[in-house]
C-alpha cells in the first residue's frame, strides 16, 4: 500500500464514496493505506495481521461512509477505525503470558534516589522517532515492550491520541492509562539508555535529571 498526496477536496471525495465510485475507493486506499498500515503494524507487531486489519478497516469505512458526519478529517476518521480494528485483533488473538516490566523500571536506593546505570536520556519518544539515526532503534525497543505497555505508548506518544481517548480505546480509566504510560516510558528509557546515553558518569544515588516526556 502506497501513500499519495493528501486529498485537497475531501467533501468531493466523500460524495464520490457515497455514490459508490470505485475510483474514489482506490484513491482513498492509495492515499491513506500506508499511514494506516504503519499504525496497525506498530500496534500488532505483525505484518500479516496489520495488512488484514487495514483491509477490514477500509471495508468497514466504505460500508459506513454515510455515517461520516464531517466533524473531523477523513484521515482522522479512518485512523480511528483502523486503530479500533487493530485493538480488536489484539483482544481476539491468542494471548501469550506477558513478560514482567518490573526489571525495566527504576530501582530506588534506601535514600529514595534512583540507582542509575546510565546517564539520563531525556528526549521525548516522538522527537526521537523523527530523527533518522534513532528511528529504527526506537521502533525496535518499543517492540520489545510487553504488549499492553507497547500499545499505550504507541497510541499516546506516537499516534498522538489524548489520554481520555487512549483510555477509552484500551478499556481503562484515564488514571490507569496514565500509570501504564508512565511505566512504559520508564521501561523504554531503560532499553534505550545504553544505546543513546552511554555509561553513567554520575555517582550512584544522584537524582537523574528530567524525565522521558
Amino acid at each position: 500500500m502506497g501513500t499519495a498526496t493528501p486529498v485537497d477536496d475531501e467533501t468531493g471525495l466523500i460524495a464520490q464514496l457515497r455514490a459508490g465510485d470505485e475510483s474514489a475507493y482506490e484513491q482513498v486506499v492509495r492515499t491513506y493505506g500506508g499511514r494506516l498500515l504503519a499504525v496497525t503494524r506498530r500496534i500488532l507487531d505483525s505484518e500479516e495481521d496489520a495488512r488484514d486489519v487495514v483491509q477490514d478497516a477500509f471495508l468497514n469505512a466504505f460500508r459506513n461512509v454515510d455515517r461520516f458526519e464531517g466533524n473531523s478529517k477523513l484521515s482522522t476518521w479512518l485512523h480511528r477505525i483502523a486503530v479500533n480494528a487493530a485493538l480488536m485483533k489484539l483482544r481476539t488473538r491468542k494471548r501469550k503470558p506477558e513478560q514482567s516490566i518490573e526489571t525495566l523500571l527504576p530501582f530506588f536506593l534506601d535514600d529514595g534516589h534512583h540507582e542509575e546505570r546510565f546517564r539520563s536520556w531525556e528526549e521525548p519518544v516522538d522527537i526521537a522517532m523523527e530523527r533518522a539515526e534513532t528511528r529504527q532503534l526506537v521502533r525496535a525497543k518499543i517492540d520489545e515492550l510487553p504488549e499492553s505497555y507497547r500499545t499505550v505508548l504507541v497510541l499516546r506518544d506516537i499516534e498522538g491520541l489524548d489520554t481520555e481517548e487512549t483510555a477509552k480505546m484500551l478499556g481503562l480509566t484515564a488514571n490507569a492509562a496514565k500509570i501504564r504510560l508512565h511505566r512504559a516510558r520508564q521501561a523504554l528509557r531503560t532499553l534505550l539508555a545504553p544505546h543513546l546515553a552511554g555509561p553513567a558518569s554520575a555517582k550512584a544515588g544522584e537524582t537523574p535529571g528530567g524525565k522521558l516526556s
